[in-house]
């Protein structure tokens, strides 16, 4: 799956997109791997409603690792993210979910979330890894 990003700690739902995999693929039961490529960004769960992906997790990050300190990195590099990188290592690029009967095993307020924390837009790469067993292709339940 490929997503475009504006940085700075954006968050964006990715379970309706991993719930259309699921079901295109036929997955049944097992587990869901979801793994954000780069060093910048970030997978997690979070109840997707604006006070806290618009406000409190923002502020959060900006207390703890904020983008305007002096990090080396960005003395290093020159390209200002020294922060996201941080804020990436702490949160983590993947994260497995079960799944049960062709259904993600979420809470009921539990959104699967790419987090972009980078200092500009980027362009995502997230990787899908199904693993447990798929409905059969032959099964009488099949539509062709």
């Amino acid at each position: 799956m490929e997503i475009t990003t504006n940085g700075y700690t954006e968050l964006i739902d990715l379970t309706p997109k991993i719930e259309a995999i699921i079901r295109r693929e036929g997955f049944d039961e097992g587990m869901a791997g979801v793994f954000a490529i780069g060093s910048t960004c970030a997978i997690s769960t979070i109840e997707y409603e604006p006070g806290l992906i618009h406000h409190d997790i923002r502020n959060f990050w900006e207390q703890l690792a904020p983008y305007h300190h002096p990090y080396h990195h960005n003395r290093t590099w020159g390209d200002n993210n020294g922060a996201a990188h941080i804020r990436s290592f702490l949160t983590g690029t993947s994260q497995i979910f079960p799944c049960v009967n062709g259904k993600l095993l979420l809470g009921t307020w539990q959104q699967i979330v790419l987090i972009d924390y980078d200092t500009q837009p980027r362009h995502r790469r997230i990787i899908i890894q199904l693993i447990g067993h798929f409905k059969s292709a032959l099964s009488p339940h099949s539509s062709d």
